[in-house]
């Protein structure tokens, strides 16, 4: 068999660029709690509303701008819950914009006022005593806080909602009412839409993204079956290192502790810096990424239909030679990357993102490989309890989870773009179901691993392990939304992953006798 040139060649120049934004912050849970947790917020005799997702609409001079969301009170009067039963009415700052005193121009109007000065509850009375038909609340935090009240509070009897929004939400109220110009809102709660039509579409594009890197090298590249070394004790290790691939980065089992240190420190330091640079600095590497991934996937594709193009070369002054394929290829990828990065606020942007976080993993799963299911058990397990630590435990040490709060980044930068996404189209609040790249990225080492097994030991699809661990990270995957659906909350996506595919190949092993060849085996 006849190996087909390709840009493989020289790849291992860009691992480390590579390992860097996706492998430190790859993992995170799957899907947002976009619903508020009733349970822990204290009811009292007039202050026992249930917590109501506002949907906050607003008009500049007439024109449209994007919906913000807020949260109602424990106190106060409800929202509707449709757009038609929801009010049109004009925004209107108070005489103090704290909005603790009376204020008449607010009397038939939404007031919209700063926290500070005094309690929730004397902004609600001031507001209300003023004739005011709602009262919208900024937050001083990238957050919207729970209004609640104590067992002192009294004056509960207003009847207007009263929403708080976070602060860079507020921001944007406040900048378009400057210069005098005309803002109007309207604010309603509608129900969320029972069926999420994302999820299957969202499901499809992982678990076609795994399967696809780990038969790329062997169905695209079109590489030659490399058969396993002899078993003779004295050159097992000589013939190991004559067919060992120098482009490859093979993993070891203290690559799990190196793993488990680096992510842990660099996801507490987004926590705790968690601003616009840091964002963009992981927007920055992605972009590298991603560029790299765009132009693997359409070189080694065009390499595979016309096999001398990737033989073509071009010499470039201060270059050097460089393959015909690059020069077309390259601009085009960049072209993609560039777009998205400048557009990343288009409701299309998601459309490059994905693109490039594919083409990424592909690469990444053709680089880094595991040598068997020791190394993969030391890794996978570490990134599971990882996982569930940063996701679960953490909020019981620094009162959020980190893996969400790090995730959801800041509201005025970029989030951080290591996830596949789908719009929810069905789904009136709007947003994107989400799943990280380590959740393919990590069973994806194990399954690619499967599959180079499977070719090496001549086995087939009734006697192999490649079929039976993908259809373990489908249902993997499948148990991780409804657990998703159930708990109303987010999700460690490898809590369900791990056990699904790790725990496949080990129990076929051994039924078949083979866990000890699986758990030694040599790439």
């Amino acid at each position: 068999m006849t190996v087909a040139a390709s840009p493989r060649r020289g790849r291992g120049s860009v691992v480390a660029l590579l390992l860097l934004p996706v492998l430190l912050l790859a993992c995170r849970a799957a899907g947002f709690n976009t619903d508020f947790e009733e349970d822990k917020s204290p009811k009292l005799p007039r202050c026992d509303n249930p917590f109501q997702k506002v949907k906050l609409v607003y008009w500049v001079d007439g024109e449209q701008m994007s919906a913000l969301i807020g949260m109602t009170a424990r106190f106060g009067g409800m929202v509707p819950d449709t757009e038609a039963a929801a009010e049109r009415l004009p925004a209107v700052v108070p005489s103090s914009k704290t909005g603790c005193h009376k204020s008449p121009q607010i009397a038939g109007n939404i007031a919209v006022t700063e926290r500070g000065e005094c309690t929730y509850l004397e902004k609600a009375n001031a507001a209300a005593s003023s004739g005011a038909k709602a009262l919208i609340m900024a937050n001083d935090i990238d957050d919207m806080g729970k209004m609640v009240c104590s067992k002192n509070d009294t004056a509960l009897d207003f009847k207007i909602p009263v929403v708080i929004v976070s602060r860079s939400s507020g921001l944007k109220i406040f900048e378009a009412m400057d210069g005098a110009k005309k803002v109007e809102m309207q604010l309603y709660s509608p129900n969320k839409a029972p069926f999420d039509g994302a999820i299957p579409f969202l499901w499809l594009m992982a678990v076609s993204t795994t399967a696809c890197a780990a038969v790329w090298t062997a169905v695209v590249v079109g590489e030659e079956v490399k058969k396993p070394p002899p078993e003779g004790e004295g050159d097992q290790e000589a013939a190991a290192a004559a067919v060992e691939d120098p482009e490859i980065v093979e993993l070891q089992p203290e690559t799990a502790f190196v793993f488990i240190i680096v992510s842990s420190c660099v996801l507490l330091f987004l926590f705790f810096f968690n601003s616009i640079w840091s964002a963009w600095l992981m927007v920055g590497l992605f972009c590298l990424g991603g560029l790299q991934g765009l132009h693997y996937l359409a070189s080694t594709l065009i390499v595979r239909v016309c096999k001398k193009c990737g033989d073509t070369k071009i010499k470039l002054p201060a270059v050097g030679n460089v393959t015909a394929v690059t020069l077309v290829v390259l601009p085009i990828a960049l072209f993609i990357v560039v777009m998205w990065a400048t557009h990343q606020s288009s409701p299309f942007a998601w459309v490059g993102q994905n693109l490039m976080g594919i083409g990424m993993m592909i690469l990444v799963l053709q680089i880094v490989q595991m040598p068997n299911i020791k190394v993969a058990s030391a890794l996978l397990i570490s990134a599971f309890l990882y996982d569930i630590f940063w996701v679960f435990i953490s909020p019981f040490i620094f009162k959020k989870s980190v893996m969400i709060t790090v995730a959801k980044g800041t509201e005025d930068g970029p989030s951080l773009p290591m996830v596949l996404k789908m719009p929810k189209e069905f789904d009136v609040w709007n947003g994107y179901d989400m799943i990280g790249f380590g959740d393919i990225l990590f069973p994806g080492l194990l399954v690619a691993f499967s599959f180079r097994y499977d070719r090496s030991h001549g086995k087939g699809v009734a006697n192999g392990y490649f079929p039976y661990v993908m259809i373990g990270y489908a249902f993997g995957l499948s148990f991780t939304y409804v657990g998703l659906y159930l708990m109303k909350s987010g999700q460690p996506a490898l809590l369900y992953l791990v056990p699904c595919t790790l725990g496949t190949i080990a129990a076929l092993g051994a039924q078949r006798g083979e866990l000890s060849q699986l758990w030694n085996a040599k790439s």
